[in-house]
C-alpha cells in the first residue's frame, strides 16, 4: 500500500491577456518569492492593426478561444483556485473590446475576466517589480503591445502614467517606420514631466520585447549568467545597444540566436523606447525585470506579514524547506558565524545569513555531485530576491562548504560576477560553514557543544569536554583551512565541563 501523497500548496492561476500575446502562470504557495509551476505563452497579436481600424484583431481574437479554453483546463486540472483573467491595453481601448469580453464571459464563465484601467496596469507591474526590489529607486518602464506604463518608484509607488507607445501600436502609428517612431516617442514622454526624477536612479525594464533585448546583449558580450532577471546595463551600454538594435534589418536580427523570430518586428521600436526613456530619465543604469504584471496580481494575495519579508532571506527559507534537513539549524549557523564577520554592514550580513539557509540544501545530492549541484541550483535559481551579485556570491560559498576543487571549470561564472573582495568573503564563509558541519553533522544539538572566538593571531575553536565532538583529523584540517582564510594561526581549547560558554 502506498503512502499518501502530501497536498500541494494553494496554487493561484492568472491569465495575462495582453496585446501581443496570452499567458497562463500558476504559482504555487503563498510565500514572499512566487513559486512558478506552470508558465506558458502564446503570440497572437490581439491588438494588431488597432491604431488603424480601432478594433482587435479578428483573427487573434478566434485564435484566443482556442487558447483560452485550453488555459481554463488546465487551471482546473492543477486545481488553482483563483484564477483570473487581465484584459490590459488592446481590449481597454479597442472599440470591440466590451463585446470580446462580453462573448469571453459566456464562453467561459468560470473565468473571471477584469479590464484594467492604465493606472492599474502600472500599478501591479510597480508591485511585481516591488516584489523582487523593496527598495527600488528610480522608474519603472513596462513595455507592452499596446502600452507603456511609467512609475515612479521610492521603495513604493509614488505616481502612475500610462502612454499608447506599446511596440504593436507605435508600429501602426509610425506605418513601421523607426524615424517617425522617435518623434512620436519623444512627443509623448515630454508631456511626463516627472521622468526627470529618474536622474542618476535606476530604470527598470519589464516587458518581452525588452527582456528579447536583454538576451541579445547577454549573447553578444559572453555575460556568464544567461538570466535576464537583474540583469544591469551602465547607460552608455544601454545606448549602445539600443542604436546597433534600431539601425539592423530584419534579415540580420534573425541571425542572433535565442531571438524569437514573431518579436523580430517589435524589436527596434522597443529600441526606440528605451532610448528615449534613457534621455528622458537621466538614468544611470538600466535593471530588466522577469516580474511585472503578473506577480504583482500575485503580490495582491499575501497576507501583510509575509509581503513584508526581505525576499532575499526568504528565498534561502523557501530553499531550507525544499531542500534541506533542518530548519532549526541555519539561525544557530548565523549566530555561531558572527565571530567570524565582525564589522560586516546590513547587505552583507543579509547576504550571511541567507547562505546559512541555503547552507543544506546539497545534503540529498549524489556524493560525487553534492557542490556541483547546490552551486548550480544557487546560481540559476528562479528566485526573484536574487540579483546576480548574490547568485554568485551564495552559489560560491555553498561549492566552498562542500569542498568543491578550487579549479573546477563550473565555478568560473560566479568568479568572473564577483569582485575580489566578495569571492573573499564567500570562501570565508563557505570554509566556516564546513567546519561547522563536520563538527554538527547538520544538528543544532551537536553545535551548541562548539564556539569560534577571533583573537588579533589566532581562531580559537572551543570544544565541550564531551557530548561527541572532538578534535579529531578532519576538524583540525577545516579549522586551518578556515584560519589560514582569515589571515590568522588555529587554536583549539576544550571547556572544563560539557558546555562551551565563554
Amino acid at each position: 500500500m502506498h503512502a499518501p501523497l502530501s497536498p500541494h500548496p494553494p496554487r493561484l492561476g492568472v491569465i495575462d491577456l495582453g496585446s501581443n500575446s496570452v499567458r497562463l502562470v500558476v504559482f504555487e504557495g503563498l510565500t514572499r518569492n512566487p513559486q512558478i509551476v506552470f508558465n506558458e505563452k502564446a503570440i497572437l497579436g490581439l491588438g494588431r492593426g488597432l491604431q488603424v481600424t480601432g478594433r482587435l484583431n479578428e483573427e487573434a481574437i478566434a485564435q484566443s478561444v482556442t487558447v483560452l479554453e485550453r488555459y481554463a483546463v488546465v487551471a482546473a486540472a492543477m486545481r488553482a483556485d483563483p484564477v483570473e483573467v487581465l484584459a490590459t491595453a488592446a481590449v481597454r481601448d479597442a472599440q470591440n473590446g466590451p463585446a470580446y469580453v462580453e462573448m469571453l464571459r459566456r464562453r467561459f464563465p468560470s473565468l473571471p475576466i477584469r479590464i484594467l484601467a492604465g493606472e492599474e496596469e502600472a500599478r501591479l507591474s510597480a508591485l511585481g517589480v516591488l516584489c523582487g526590489i523593496p527598495h527600488a529607486d528610480g522608474i519603472l518602464g513596462d513595455l507592452g503591445g499596446g502600452s507603456l506604463e511609467l512609475v515612479r518608484l521610492a521603495g513604493g509607488i509614488v505616481r502612475t502614467a500610462t502612454v499608447p507607445l506599446g511596440a504593436l501600436r507605435l508600429i501602426d502609428r509610425s506605418g513601421n517606420d523607426v524615424i517617425r517612431a522617435r518623434a512620436i516617442v519623444e512627443e509623448a514622454l515630454r508631456e511626463i514631466g516627472w521622468l526627470a526624477e529618474g536622474a542618476g536612479r535606476d530604470l527598470y525594464l519589464v516587458g518581452g520585447a525588452w527582456r528579447a533585448l536583454a538576451r541579445i546583449h547577454i549573447g553578444q558580450t559572453g555575460y556568464p549568467l544567461s538570466v535576464v532577471h537583474h540583469y544591469t546595463l551602465s547607460r552608455e551600454e544601454a545606448r549602445d545597444l539600443t542604436g546597433v538594435i534600431t539601425n539592423l534589418s530584419r534579415k540580420t536580427l534573425e541571425r542572433i540566436p535565442g531571438v524569437s523570430r514573431r518579436r523580430l518586428d517589435a524589436l527596434p521600436f522597443a529600441a526606440v523606447v528605451l532610448r528615449r526613456l534613457l534621455r528622458a530619465t537621466a538614468a544611470r543604469r538600466v535593471v530588466f525585470s522577469a516580474n511585472g504584471l503578473r506577480e504583482g496580481w500575485f503580490a495582491t494575495h499575501l497576507d501583510s506579514e509575509v509581503a513584508a519579508e526581505d525576499p532575499v532571506i526568504a528565498a534561502g527559507r523557501d530553499l531550507c524547506r525544499r531542500f534541506g534537513r533542518s530548519e532549526d539549524l541555519p539561525p544557530a549557523l548565523i549566530a555561531w558565524t558572527d565571530p567570524v564577520f565582525p564589522d560586516e554592514t546590513p547587505t552583507l550580513r543579509r547576504l550571511r545569513e541567507t547562505a546559512c539557509w541555503v547552507s543544506d540544501i546539497g545534503a540529498l545530492e549524489h556524493p560525487e555531485y553534492k557542490a556541483e549541484q547546490a552551486f548550480l541550483r544557487l546560481l540559476r535559481q528562479p528566485g526573484i530576491g536574487l540579483d546576480h551579485h548574490a547568485r554568485a556570491f551564495l552559489a560560491l560559498t555553498l561549492a566552498v562548504r562542500y569542498e568543491a576543487d578550487p579549479l573546477a571549470p563550473w565555478l568560473a561564472p560566479a568568479r568572473a560576477l564577483l569582485d575580489v573582495a566578495s569571492a573573499k568573503r564567500a570562501e570565508v564563509l563557505g570554509a566556516a560553514l564546513r567546519l561547522a558541519y563536520t563538527l554538527c553533522g547538520g544538528t543544532t544539538a551537536l553545535l551548541a557543544l562548539t564556539a569560534l572566538r577571533v583573537e588579533q593571531e589566532r581562531l580559537v575553536l572551543r570544544l565541550a569536554r564531551s557530548g561527541g565532538v572532538f578534535e579529531g583529523e578532519a576538524v583540525w584540517r577545516r579549522l586551518e583551512r578556515l584560519a589560514v582564510a582569515t589571515g590568522r594561526e588555529p587554536a583549539t581549547e576544550v571547556a572544563p565541563e560539557a558546555t562551551v560558554a565563554a
